[in-house]
C-alpha cells in the first residue's frame, strides 16, 4: 500500500456503500475520517481496515449541526490535507403525500439536503485555499424524478443535486471537482433486499444482477476521484446491466 499524506472524509459511512468507500481509498493509502450517527457501529470497519494496514479515525457524527461537520472536517484537514470530501448521507423513505408529516419531510431534507450543503461548503472552505479538493456527492433515481411516495426523499435529492451543480460550477474554476454521482438502482443491503421480497415477493432475488454490490460504487468513486481536470464529470449515473430505465 502507498501511503499518502492526504485524508478523505466519508460522512455517512454506513455498514455498506459508506463503508466500502471507505475501505476503497483506505487500500490506495489515504487516512479515513469516517463519521455517522452512531460511531459505535464504526467498530468493525475500524477493525477491516486496520487490519489491512490502512489509517482510520472513526466518530459519531450528526451531519445537520453545523458546529459538528465543522470540527470534524477541520479535524481531519489538520491530520493531513483534505484530499477528498464524500458526503454519502440516504433518508431514503416512502410515505404516500397524506401521511408524509411534517416532521418527516422537514427531517429528510436536513439529512439529504441541508448537511449537504453543509457538508460541502466546509470541505470547500478548507481546499479553497490550496487550490485543489474533491468534493463528492451520493445521489440516486429520486435525484431525477419524484415518485410515488417519495415527495420527502425526492425533494431532498432534488435539492442536494441543485447545491452540487451550483457548487461545481463555482469551484471548478478553482481546481476543485465537484462531482454528483446518482445510483439508479437497488444497492445489494440487507434492508433492500427485504424490501424486494415484501414488494415483490419470494423470487425478487433470483436474479443477482438486479442489486448493485457496494464495492462498485466505491470504484465508481475512486474512478471520479482519478479524472484529469481537463476531462472532469461533474455528473455520473451508474445502474446494473440489468435495470430498466
Amino acid at each position: 500500500m502507498q501511503k499518502r499524506n492526504r485524508t478523505v472524509a466519508v460522512i455517512g459511512a454506513g455498514d455498506f456503500i459508506g463503508g466500502e468507500i471507505a475501505k476503497k481509498f483506505a487500500s490506495e493509502g489515504f487516512t479515513i475520517f469516517a463519521g455517522r450517527r452512531n460511531g459505535d457501529k464504526l467498530a468493525p470497519l475500524v477493525k477491516e481496515i486496520e487490519a489491512a494496514g490502512g489509517e482510520i479515525h472513526a466518530r459519531s457524527l450528526d451531519a445537520r449541526k453545523e458546529e459538528e461537520i465543522t470540527a470534524f472536517l477541520n479535524d481531519a484537514d489538520k491530520h493531513a490535507p483534505l484530499e477528498v470530501c464524500i458526503f454519502n448521507i440516504g433518508a431514503n423513505v416512502n410515505f404516500p403525500i397524506l401521511e408524509t408529516t411534517e416532521r418527516v419531510f422537514r427531517k429528510v431534507w436536513e439529512m439529504a439536503c441541508y448537511s449537504g450543503f453543509l457538508a460541502g461548503r466546509e470541505a470547500a472552505r478548507l481546499m479553497m485555499p490550496r487550490g485543489e479538493g474533491n468534493i463528492f456527492f451520493t445521489g440516486a433515481t429520486a435525484s431525477l424524478r419524484g415518485g410515488s411516495g417519495y415527495a420527502a426523499f425526492a425533494s431532498a435529492k432534488f435539492g442536494l443535486r441543485a447545491v452540487a451543480q451550483a457548487m461545481a460550477r463555482e469551484l471548478g474554476p478553482k481546481n476543485i471537482h465537484v462531482a454528483h454521482l446518482i445510483i439508479d438502482s437497488g444497492v445489494d443491503t440487507e434492508w433492500v433486499r427485504q424490501r424486494r421480497i415484501e414488494a415483490l415477493g419470494p423470487n425478487a432475488l433470483d436474479d443477482p444482477d438486479l442489486l448493485m454490490p457496494p464495492a462498485s460504487v466505491a470504484g465508481a468513486y475512486w474512478q471520479l476521484y482519478q479524472q484529469p481536470k481537463s476531462a472532469w464529470t461533474f455528473e455520473l449515473e451508474i445502474r446494473p446491466f440489468g435495470e430498466k430505465w
